[in-house]
């Protein structure tokens, strides 16, 4: 008897969810009926797929190699399913989609309505981290990333860009005075950052040689979006790019410092992806719709 796309698709989606349960609810079957596809996967291929305790699902090296082949297979019927829909001209599938959870918080979940209705047959998912992930690992279609890329193995387009200031609470700075110059934001101020990467720690102020100042934080953290609550809380001083901030500071709960001895620091957005052909329909008009957004947006 031959393995069923079905099958993969089980296997592929309960490793993804981590779980059989997660795996039943996401694919709208029951735990069992779940659970008898990958046995019958199994018996299929005469190998154990996946080692199952208690509390987690672990892929054997034997599962590991399959699910790589499968993947594959089912992104050949995802693509053929898909250039059936680009025939109707309506993009179709689904998209997943990776970024910081700043941008994904302030940039692209206020577009997700508008994006819907443009394009009804997507199926949109969205996912966060703080720090660049391997997409095909988390079989993710499209990240964004924010500042200079590094990996040369994945195809970018850039959407556009942000620029970054230095920022503190009106609360902070009347309990703690308003600096005047850098030398005295260095020395007298808490500065809140990033633990890493340490180029985020570069501030957009003119530092003693004429370069960018770099800080040494007081308290570092791993995500921008920590970093902005605690500057709203009053915590301290921070450096943070205009897209996540613009709001603030509208309503005047962060207020700019030195703009003065500020300079122009435009930090990049690009979408990844990894496409060694044409991009399919839903990846270009999201970005298209995206990079249409970011550069109708008032960040500043």
């Amino acid at each position: 008897m031959k393995t069923t796309l079905e099958e993969l698709l089980v296997l592929r989606t309960v490793v993804d969810t981590g779980s059989i349960t997660a795996a039943a609810e996401q694919l709208g079957q029951t735990v069992s009926g779940v659970s008898r596809a990958l046995r019958r996967l199994e018996d299929k291929l005469d190998t154990t797929l996946l080692n199952r305790t208690t509390r987690r699902l672990v892929l054997t090296d034997e599962g590991s190699v399959f699910l790589a082949k499968a993947r594959a297979i089912l992104a050949s019927v995802d693509e053929a399913e898909e250039q059936m829909a680009v025939r109707r001209e309506q993009p179709a599938g689904r998209l997943r989609i990776n970024a910081a959870p700043p941008f994904m918080l302030h940039v692209v979940a206020p577009l997700v309505g508008e994006f819907r209705a443009r394009y009804p047959q997507i199926d949109l998912e969205l996912n966060t981290d703080d720090l660049p992930i391997d997409l095909l690992q988390q079989d993710t279609d499209v990240a964004i990333r924010i500042g200079p890329l590094g990996d040369s193995t994945l195809r970018a387009r850039p959407l556009g860009h942000s620029a970054v200031r230095v920022l503190a609470s009106p609360a902070y700075l009347k309990a703690h005075g308003r600096p005047k110059e850098v030398a005295q934001l260095v020395a007298q101020h808490t500065l809140l950052g990033f633990n890493q990467p340490e180029s985020l720690n570069l501030w957009p102020l003119r530092g003693p040689h004429g370069d960018r100042l770099r800080v040494a934080p007081a308290v570092k953290v791993s995500s921008g979006e920590t970093l902005r609550r605690l500057a709203l809380e009053g915590a301290g001083v921070v450096s943070l790019s205009d897209f996540m901030t613009a709001e603030d500071r509208r309503l005047g709960t962060l207020v700019q410092v030195l703009p003065r001895e500020t300079v122009e620091v435009l930090q990049p957005i690009h979408a990844v992806f990894y496409r060694n052909t044409q991009l399919s329909s839903r990846i270009a008009g999201f970005l298209d719709f995206l990079s249409a957004r970011i550069a109708q947006a008032d960040w500043s």
